[in-house]
């Protein structure tokens, strides 16, 4: 894998003239911060060797290397999912990619059902801790020049980087939930006494991504912020019929709030 990686990233190298300092990750219908990068250099995942190829609806499938609040950027429009068929080491390749082409921080965003009592359909949560149920990326050999054998998870998320955007929230008047993730395999969403069970392990919100890219990301030491958009409800009561079509547009009337936050944050980083 370590030769796939290489072959990679030097591809993007010498098609692209921007030296990324800051990778992104942008989940369903939540693809539209792009627009607020400036210098843009884009490249297809269909084009790009050793990459899949994303099959969801709201994941464009593009690689957008550029300048976003002041800092150069690669963004990823559309992530993989285990869902999909992928293997774990290919919906994770990416971030071992961007780690190569030369980022130390990861922005990870999602959609995600909401299952706090306290959390309201367009809220945002920064994610402080998560639990993962999808099969773990770093099961197999160890690639020592990527990371230790076993790697410590105690601060999965950056609380410093989780301050920051707290501090923003408070500067720009934007309500800022906060939370544990539970990354669940998919595509089914959750029925209700799934929700009850994540509930009670101490989940706040539920996806299908985000945790095995977050694990790479510090198998390697790469400090991450996560931030979910909450698109539905998993709160017994309040738990309505939900589709992927309901999921985008919420998340992209939730999105200019969640990019204001992440433009601000690369800003002040």
């Amino acid at each position: 894998m370590l030769e796939k990686i290489r072959q990679t990233a030097d591809f993007i190298i010498s098609k692209t003239t921007i030296r990324p300092e800051v990778g992104i990750i942008l989940g369903t219908g939540l693809g539209g911060l792009v627009d607020e990068i400036e210098q843009q250099e884009v490249l297809n995942y269909s084009d790009i060797p050793n990459f899949p190829v994303s099959t969801v609806s709201g994941h464009s499938g593009r690689l957008i290397l550029g300048v976003l609040g002041g800092k150069r950027v690669v963004a990823m429009q559309g992530r993989f999912h285990y869902y999909e068929g992928y293997t774990m080491q290919q919906v994770t390749f990416p971030v071992r990619v961007m780690k190569f082409l030369g980022i130390s921080t990861l922005f990870v965003s999602n959609a995600s059902g909401g299952m706090n009592p306290s959390f309201e359909i367009g809220d945002l949560m920064l994610i402080n801790d998560h639990i993962n149920t999808m099969p773990n990326p770093l099961i197999g050999p160890n690639i020592d020049e990527l990371g230790e054998r076993f790697p410590d998870m105690s601060e999965p998320y950056s609380h410093r980087l989780i301050d920051l955007a707290k501090q923003i929230g408070t500067d720009l008047n934007i309500k800022l939930q906060q939370g544990c993730y539970v990354g669940t395999t998919g595509p089914t969403f959750e029925t209700p006494k799934e929700y009850q069970r994540f509930a009670y392990m101490g989940g706040d919100a539920v996806g299908m991504s985000t945790v095995p890219e977050v694990i790479v990301a510090r198998h390697m030491k790469i400090p991450v912020f996560a931030i979910s958009i909450i698109t539905d409800l998993g709160v017994v009561g309040r738990i309505v019929e939900v589709s992927h079509e309901d999921v985008k547009r919420i998340g992209a009337q939730s999105e200019k709030k969640m990019t204001l936050i992440m433009k601000e944050m690369l800003r002040r980083m």
